[in-house]
């Protein structure tokens, strides 16, 4: 299992993403509301603003604070 950060010292499993998205459409703000209504949401954003959402195999949904370019160069460098 390779593991990278997503900020803030927030770790996830590359073979579980599925993708990397920017929150701002409305479908992804639709999913997000929905993920945190059937309690499937993890909150990695230490309180900051959310710049990135992990969608997982499992259906679970991640928000991270940063951006999603970072975050693929990050999985690519493993």
């Amino acid at each position: 299992m390779t593991l990278a950060n997503i900020g803030f010292g927030n770790l996830v499993s590359i073979s579980r993403i599925i993708s990397i998205v920017s929150p701002d459409s409305s479908p992804i703000k639709r999913l997000i509301q929905e993920a945190r209504e059937e309690h499937r949401i993890i909150d990695a954003t230490q309180g900051r603003k959310t710049r990135s959402v992990l969608i997982t195999d499992s259906n679970h949904v991640i928000l991270s604070a940063i951006q999603p370019d970072t975050i693929a160069t990050r999985f690519e460098s493993i």
